[in-house]
């Protein structure tokens, strides 16, 4: 990772249910006709090869740059609500600091990763959300600062203050051009498990950055909608005034979610919104515009449960058959569009599709709704 103040070295780890009123689905049987549809792929956990600094050196030096082309990302245009930009801009400020310290270039690069991942349908569609991802566990953080005990160690004013702008100007457009679409990186001397299985594509100094092989490395694949609301976080509140008062992200607010990621237009704001029909202690049940990507659901499902340990997330794509509250009809429950069930003490997460809407190539992805194909016949 780029040079952290507090020496530490930070990798992406992958992030890894009480019922709503109607039973839950089952598995149904994926039609024989279904075409290979394959979703995001998944963020590898941190873990280490046992070497030592001299040996991660060499491994790393062998690992050639790939020869494809490395275009820079779009300029990302933060769009929510201006109470939301001050969350965004600590907590991008937050990552920016602990992770480069006095290192202008390593500030830039650390910004840009972050926003790259905010575009990614893998990766939750925040900025606080993507630098806090895993954050509640000790071993499932993204960034190592996060929760490493780092943060309880105040930043230099002149140095926070230049993070701040440096995130202030990402958020207004700024893009680091050298790390490309890169989601990952690390230190020279570390070599995580996965940095064999990814494109290597740019040096900044000693750390080396990644984008995955394929196409969702490349630039169509980030055409993902940040969602309008930052959400609070309590582990900047000392250094961040934004993060210090008001609620969490609102029940009802209206997000703006993911456009298709085969999409050109990455800066339509009006593309793909998400809104909340309804929650409770029980769930939240969620209504997609159509043109929603169905392989963005998890990712959208996961960033409106935060850092709940227990989750369940239900969405629609069709409002006529949408559920309006507790309990959820059969009728209702026939058109759900998508199931998110979490329980992160378990380490237990299954993602549905109603494979009659959204074909899928595994079977376990698909929920069984028995009346599905008389609803969209």
């Amino acid at each position: 990772m780029i040079v952290a103040v507090v020496a530490a070295v930070s990798v992406w780890a992958s992030i890894a249910p009480p019922p709503l009123s109607a039973p839950e689905p089952q598995e149904m049987a994926m039609p024989l006709s279904a075409p290979r549809v394959t979703g995001p792929p998944v963020v590898e956990p941190l873990k280490f090869k046992p070497v030592s600094p001299e040996t991660a050196l060499q491994i790393n030096a062998a690992i050639p740059f790939s020869t494809e082309p490395n275009p820079a990302a779009a300029p990302f245009l933060f769009t929510g609500a201006p109470a939301d930009l001050p969350r965004a801009t600590d907590c991008l400020a937050a990552a920016a600091y602990f992770e480069a310290g006095a290192d202008s270039k390593g500030r830039r690069a650390v910004a840009q990763v972050i926003l790259n991942r905010l575009r990614h349908p893998a990766f939750p569609k925040t900025v606080c959300g993507v630098v806090f991802q895993g954050a509640e566990r000790a071993t499932g953080c993204q960034f190592t600062f996060t929760c490493d005990g780092a943060l309880a160690r105040p930043p230099a004013p002149a140095l926070w203050d230049a993070a701040r702008n440096t995130a202030a100007a990402a958020l207004a457009g700024a893009v680091f051009a050298p790390v490309g679409h890169a989601t990952h990186y690390h230190t020279d001397w570390v070599t995580p498990y996965w940095s064999g299985s990814l494109d290597k594509i740019a040096a900044v100094e000693t750390h080396i950055f990644f984008r995955w092989k394929g196409w969702w490395g490349t630039p169509r694949a980030f055409a993902g909608k940040a969602l309008s609301v930052e959400p609070l976080e309590e582990k900047i509140a000392e250094i961040s005034e934004a993060h210090r008062a008001g609620a969490p992200l609102a029940a009802d607010a209206h997000l703006v979610a993911m456009a298709k990621p085969n999409s050109t237009d990455a800066a339509d704001p009006g593309a793909g919104q998400v809104e909340i029909l309804f929650q409770n202690a029980e769930g939240i049940a969620i209504l997609a515009d159509s043109d929603v990507d169905a392989a963005s659901f998890p990712a959208i499902a996961a960033s409106f449960c935060g850092a709940r340990n227990l989750c369940k997330v239900r969405i629609w794509t069709d409002r006529p058959l949408a559920p309006v509250g507790n309990p959820i009809s059969a009728r209702s429950m026939s058109a759900m569009s998508f199931s998110y069930l979490r329980n992160q003490d378990r380490k237990f997460r299954k993602e549905q599709w109603n494979c009659a809407k959204f074909l899928r190539k595994i079977r376990a992805e698909c929920l069984s709704l028995p009346f599905a194909a008389a609803m969209i016949s």
